[in-house]
C-alpha cells in the first residue's frame, strides 16, 4: 500500500508570515531551463559514487548547488519502504516539458475573468498561525503549509511545495543570510544529506532559497561538504541565529554558520545515529542530543565539552527541554518509555512507561506549567502532569491517525497542539485540550502570568543582539 503519512510538523507563530506571499513567476525560457537543469542532475545521480568515508571539507557552500541526489535511511525498520524509495524509475520524476503550454499563458477555453472567489484565503492574517506538515503520499514528497485561526476557527492548506525527496524533520527559522530583515524561512532534513532551507512566503517556488552541505562527486571531482547520510533531526538556536545544528544517521551533529553555509563544528562520531536536538533556551551554547545508542547528552559548543549524560532505557526518540523550569529536560525512547532528568544529577528523577511503541510525540505546553502530551505508533495521545514529584496521567485516547509519527506545541495558545500519523483516510489533527473535561479542570487556572512572559521575551530579545557565537 502507498505511504500517506504527515512525517514531521511544526508551527510559525502569529504576525511572522507576509500578509500576501510573494508569487513565483517563471518565464518559459526559465521553466525550460530547470527542466534541463533537473534532467542532467538525474543523469548525473545515476552515475555517481558516494561510499566514500573522507573527511568533510568545510569550504564554503557553492549556493547555487543544484545536486538533487538521495539516499536510503539505514535503519533498523522500514514501515514505509524507504529502502526502494528512490529506486523508481526516473521517468516519474517529471514530465514538465510535455505539458501544454499557451501563447500569453492563457487558456482560450477559460472565458470567466472574474476574480477568484477564494482570494480572500490567499492573505495571512496578523493573527494566523502557520502549519508545517511534512507530507508523503504516494511517490511525492510535499510541504504543505496550512493556516489556523482560533478565533475564525479555520484551519485550511493555503499553499504547498514539492520537495525532492522524503521529509524527516522541519524547524521553522528566520535567518536569511542575503537579507537583513528576519524571513519567515524553514530548514527541512531529509532522506539525502543535504538540508534544505525553503521560503515560506514565497508562492509556487521549485528551488528552496539555500542549501546546506553538499555530495561527494569523483566524476565532478567536488569533495563532500556536510553529513554523509540523512538528516533525522534539525534545531535552530533563538539567540544566536546563524547557528543551525543538525543530526544525521552518520553518528554525528554538526553545527552550521548559515551566514556562510559551512559545518563549522562537529560533534561525534556516536555509537548510533542522531534521532533528537533541542537548544538550551537561556544556556545559548548548551545542546540536547538523543541518540540511538540509548544516551542523552548535554554538550557545551562554546567550550566544546560534554556536560552531562544519561542512559535512557531504549533508542531515544525525541528530546525536550522543560522551558518553565530550565534545569530539567525530558526524553522518549523507542520501548515506550518518557524520561525526566535533572542537569545537576547522573540518574533519570522518574522513569514511566507512557506506551506500548516508540514514544515519537512529546511537547510540552508553551504556556502552561506541567502539561506534557506524548503520542506513539501505537495510535494513543496522553496528557501528563509532570509539575509534581511523580508524573499523572490525566486523560489518553486511541486516535483515528493511524501509527502516530509527529507532534507540536502551538507557541500562542498552550493549549492546542497539532498531530500527525500515517492513517490514509486521516493523518493529522488539530487537537485542543481545553475541550477535553479532565484537562479543562486539572490545568484551566495554571497558566504563566503574562508579565513573567514578556520578562522571558526580553532576555530573549537581548541575546539576538549578540553578533555571533564561537563554535
Amino acid at each position: 500500500m502507498e505511504a500517506n503519512v504527515i512525517a514531521c510538523a511544526t508551527w510559525v507563530k502569529k504576525g511572522v508570515a507576509a500578509a500576501v506571499p510573494e508569487k513565483v513567476e517563471l518565464k518559459p525560457e526559465e521553466l525550460e531551463i530547470i527542466i534541463k537543469e533537473t534532467q542532467a542532475a538525474l543523469e548525473t545521480n545515476e552515475g555517481e559514487d558516494d561510499d566514500s568515508d573522507k573527511e568533510i571539507d568545510i569550504s564554503k557552500t557553492q549556493s547555487g548547488a543544484d545536486n538533487k541526489e538521495e539516499e536510503s535511511l539505514t535503519a533498523n525498520i522500514d514501515e514505509y519502504n524507504f529502502k526502494t524509495y528512490d529506486d523508481e524509475s526516473g521517468d516519474i520524476c517529471c514530465h514538465i516539458s510535455n505539458l501544454i503550454s499557451f501563447r500569453n499563458g492563457k487558456d482560450p477555453l477559460i472565458t470567466n475573468n472574474e476574480e477568484d472567489s477564494d482570494k480572500e484565503d490567499d492573505i495571512i492574517k496578523a493573527d494566523d498561525n502557520l502549519v508545517l506538515f511534512g507530507h508523503v503520499e504516494g511517490d511525492a514528497s510535499i510541504l504543505e503549509v496550512f493556516v489556523y485561526n482560533e478565533r475564525e476557527e479555520s484551519f485550511y492548506c493555503h499553499h504547498d511545495i514539492l520537495l525532492p525527496s522524503f521529509p524527516l524533520c522541519i524547524e521553522w527559522l528566520n535567518y536569511d543570510p542575503t537579507n537583513p530583515k528576519p524571513s519567515n524561512l524553514c530548514a527541512i532534513g531529509n532522506m539525502t544529506p543535504i538540508i534544505e532551507i525553503w521560503d515560506l512566503d514565497l508562492l509556487d517556488c521549485l528551488k528552496p532559497v539555500y542549501k546546506l552541505g553538499r555530495k561527494l562527486s569523483k566524476k565532478k571531482n567536488r569533495d563532500r561538504i556536510g553529513h554523509k547520510d540523512a538528516v533525522l533531526d534539525v534545531a535552530w538556536n533563538h539567540n544566536y541565529t546563524h547557528v543551525l545544528a543538525s543530526g544525521s544517521v552518520d553518528r554525528t551533529v554538526l553545527l552550521w554558520d548559515l551566514e556562510n553555509g559551512t559545518p563549522v563544528n562537529k560533534l561525534g562520531p556516536f555509537g548510533e545515529k542522531v534521532q533528537a536536538l533541542k537548544w538550551h533556551s537561556q544556556e545559548t551554547h548548551q545542546l540536547l542530543i538523543g541518540c540511538a545508542d540509548k544516551n542523552v547528552r548535554l554538550f557545551d559548543c562554546m567550550n566544546k565539552e560534554l556536560v552531562a549524560s544519561w542512559n535512557t532505557s531504549g533508542e531515544v526518540e525525541r528530546v525536550l527541554w522543560n522551558h518553565h523550569d530550565q534545569n530539567y529536560c525530558i526524553a522518549s525512547t523507542d520501548n515506550g518509555y518518557i524520561e525526566y532528568f535533572d542537569v545537576r544529577n547522573s540518574k533519570p528523577l522518574w522513569q514511566i512507561k507512557g506506551h506500548e511503541n516508540e514514544v515519537t510525540g512529546l511537547s510540552l505546553s508553551t504556556s502552561c506549567p506541567g502539561l506534557l502530551v506524548s503520542c506513539s505508533n501505537d495510535s494513543v495521545i496522553k496528557v501528563w502532569d509532570i509539575d509534581q514529584k511523580d508524573p499523572t496521567l490525566i486523560w489518553e485516547k486511541m486516535s483515528n491517525l493511524g501509527a502516530i509519527q509527529c507532534l507540536a506545541a502551538n507557541p500562542d495558545n498552550g493549549f492546542v497542539f497539532i498531530v500527525g500519523g500515517d492513517n490514509k483516510e486521516h493523518n493529522f489533527k488539530v487537537l485542543d485540550v481545553m475541550e477535553i473535561d479532565p484537562v479543562r479542570e486539572r490545568f484551566g487556572k495554571r497558566v504563566v502570568s503574562k508579565n513573567s512572559l514578556e520578562s522571558q521575551e526580553e532576555i530573549m530579545d537581548a541575546t539576538e543582539d549578540m553578533e555571533s557565537m564561537d563554535i
